[in-house]
């Protein structure tokens, strides 16, 4: 693919005109990564954006003693690096290859010039944030809320392919979702196991189909086919009281 095409399947350019789309190709540049390099290092300057034109790469925290909290991975037509890009301050994770990658790379400057000429970008980044914050909110209150059970079934669901309803394993190892779920990988291979003899899903050749979607929907009570929602009640010592 080109870099005009690569673009363009990144949802806050998709909408740009063929002109504007052009004069911001002009800016980026294209790099590869090999598998379990380190793209960018916490703490380093946030001068650019990355989008993902091939691979997927994971960004994690990392603890002193080499403990590894995978906060989210990103695949081709995903970004990474606009908080950094925006606020001026540092990187807030590492960001590693799972696999060989190829990255388009906007630096500041020139992305800064294309917002002032082009303000639909900006628009567009404040969407995608917005996105990642909903993620967070939802992954925040898995962890707080949801047994080790709840919270796989919750990753499952969030990563699985929407067409065939399978999720790959080839890069996804039981410990490399143990990290995303903040558990160990015995316990979420043992967990695997249980959902696979309860029929909820098939574990076979590096893939894990969903067999029983409302199983695992009940598991985090995630059911976005349900009735119309209702609006959530606060807690009673938060309830609205009349000032009479």
């Amino acid at each position: 693919m080109t870099i005009t095409s690569t673009l363009r399947s990144v949802s806050i350019f998709s909408r740009l005109r063929d002109e504007d789309m052009e004069r911001l190709a002009a800016g980026v540049r294209s790099r590869t990564y090999p598998k379990k390099s380190v793209i960018l290092f916490q703490d380093d300057p946030g001068d650019a954006l990355y989008l993902i034109a091939s691979g997927r790469v994971k960004v994690v925290l990392t603890a002193e003693d080499g403990r590894e909290v995978i906060l989210s991975t990103r695949e081709k037509g995903d970004m990474f690096g606009e908080m950094s890009l925006i606020d001026g301050e540092p990187r807030s994770a590492h960001v590693i290859a799972m696999e060989n990658s190829e990255l388009l790379i906007l630096h500041r400057d020139h992305f800064q010039r294309c917002v002032d000429e082009m303000p639909g970008i900006a628009l567009g980044v404040l969407r995608s944030m917005c996105a990642r914050l909903r993620d967070a909110d939802s992954l925040i209150g898995g962890l707080v809320l949801l047994d080790v059970p709840g919270r796989l079934a919750q990753l499952i669901l969030r990563m699985v392919d929407k067409d065939d309803q399978s999720l790959s394993l080839v890069d996804l190892t039981h410990q490399t979702m143990a990290q995303m779920v903040g558990s160990t990988r015995e316990t979420v291979s043992r967990t695997i196991r249980n959902f696979v003899r309860e029929g909820w899903i098939e574990s076979a050749r590096k893939r894990v189909i969903i067999k029983n979607r409302e199983a695992l929907e009940a598991l985090v009570d995630y059911n976005p086919a349900s009735a119309p929602k209702k609006a959530a009640a606060a807690p009673p010592e938060y309830s609205r009281r009349s000032s009479d």
